[in-house]
């Protein structure tokens, strides 16, 4: 069992950065692949970054890819987003997630998930 705790959210104007993490508590954590998501209203919710177990391999949406990166300690049991250059367009509820398998785009392939971290950039 997993159990995610997102934080680092909040209130930032365009062009600003915001760092996430997303604490996971469990033995086996270090096993699993994470991503991040995201949600805004009215919305379904999508793909932004995601990692192997090692964080060898990352993948990012096409419209994050270049400002967002994500990474993990395994030691401390943590994964980062690391958010830059952030746009209106990125305000969302923001989510973390695991899964046993590899890394994958599709929320629906992981198992666990964070309660969330409200994101909200100002023009």
């Amino acid at each position: 069992q997993v159990q995610l705790v997102e934080s680092g959210g909040g209130l930032v104007q365009a062009g600003g950065s915001l760092r996430l993490s997303c604490a996971a508590s469990g033995r086996t954590f270090n096993s699993y692949a994470t991503g991040w998501f995201r949600q805004a209203p009215g919305k379904e919710r999508e793909f932004v970054a995601s990692t192997t177990w090692n964080a060898l391999n990352r993948y990012y949406a096409d419209s994050v890819k270049g400002r967002f990166t994500i990474s993990r300690d395994n030691a401390k049991k943590t994964v980062y987003l690391q958010m830059n250059s952030l746009t209106p367009e990125d305000s969302a509820v923001y989510y973390c997630a695991a899964r046993i398998d590899g890394s994958s785009r599709s929320p629906n392939d992981y198992n666990y998930w964070g309660q969330g971290t409200q994101v909200t950039v100002s023009s």
